[in-house]
């Protein structure tokens, strides 16, 4: 089934447009693009073609992946590691399992690599994946190695007793110091991979914690008590202040130069599915977030 985008403002160029949209690496928005999967106004267009208001874009999806997962040797930063879990840093840029038009490169290849064992509850395609990040969003999660382990942390998600923190830079400074946002979220009618603040849909409940404030930005702590789709990010510009470098809910002109948003996960407490003993593990901030976290303490302390 096609996905169907009309154009509202100038963009500069399709695969750049494409990159906002899709959770596709740029060599993978340019297969589907030399593939002729993507047209503009019925048209096969190069990557490099200058979007217009008005503009239609259709992109023909692949069709999912059936296959396997292969192991594949991509870097991964395992924090712990047991008979019956895996505690990951994630990078950025990294998707956590394969999809349609995504089949290698993703966290799951590495942990097929990496790993012995892996649940398979979630199928042979996510195998050990028992919850997800964005895939520019870093920092600590989970992975179950058999199945016991996986359906108690997925019971343990579903009656919230799984604490996660997050650390996140936003445009501008919050009001409050604290608070928490308790909305609706379903999927943009206009653009179906974004979701939206809404009346109706799944509700999305996060509270929040300024820690630091700069002249033009907060840096923020936000716990989830729930699991929604881009919850925090959403939340974030509900809030009129979104994450730093997240070019798809906040500002397309970036201060600083980033390859994505500064949003990171930063704690998560669970209990171990087999010892029962109270987990907590913290995943340190990644490199481009600590330049601009220095820059900004640097220059513009409040």
């Amino acid at each position: 089934m096609d996905e169907i985008y009309v154009i509202e403002n100038p963009e500069p160029r399709l695969d750049v447009y494409l990159a906002f949209i899709l959770p596709y690496t740029r060599s993978q928005i340019k297969n589907l693009i030399v593939d002729g999967n993507v047209l503009v106004n019925g048209q096969k267009v190069k990557s490099g073609k200058s979007l217009k208001a008005g503009d239609v874009v259709s992109i023909e999806m692949p069709k999912p992946i059936e296959a396997k997962a292969l192991p594949e040797d991509i870097p991964l930063d395992i924090l712990y590691e047991d008979d019956d879990i895996a505690v990951i840093n994630k990078q950025r840029g990294l998707i956590v399992h394969p999809a349609p038009g995504v089949y290698t490169g993703t966290l799951v290849n590495a942990l097929l690599y990496r790993l012995k064992d892996l649940s398979g509850v979630n199928g042979a395609h996510r195998p050990g994946i028992v919850h997800r990040l964005d895939k520019d969003t870093t920092g600590v999660m989970v992975v179950a190695k058999n199945d016991v382990a996986h359906l108690d942390l997925s019971r343990q998600i579903a009656d919230r007793t799984v604490i996660k923190k997050y650390l996140a830079l936003l445009e501008g400074n919050l009001k409050d110091d604290e608070g928490t946002v308790s909305t609706f979220i379903d999927r943009s009618e206009r653009d179906r991979r974004l979701m939206v603040v809404s009346d109706s849909g799944r509700m999305a409940i996060t509270d929040y914690k300024v820690l630091e404030r700069f002249t033009d930005n907060c840096l923020v702590e936000f716990r989830l008590h729930t699991g929604r789709t881009h919850q925090i990010r959403v939340h974030a510009k509900y809030l009129l202040h979104p994450v730093v470098g997240d070019k798809a809910y906040g500002f397309k002109k970036q201060r600083f130069d980033l390859d994505g948003q500064l949003l990171h996960s930063h704690e998560l407490t669970f209990t171990h599915p087999r010892t029962k003993e109270k987990m907590t593990f913290v995943a340190p901030l990644p490199s481009d977030f600590l330049r601009v976290l220095d820059i900004l303490r640097r220059s513009e302390k409040v």
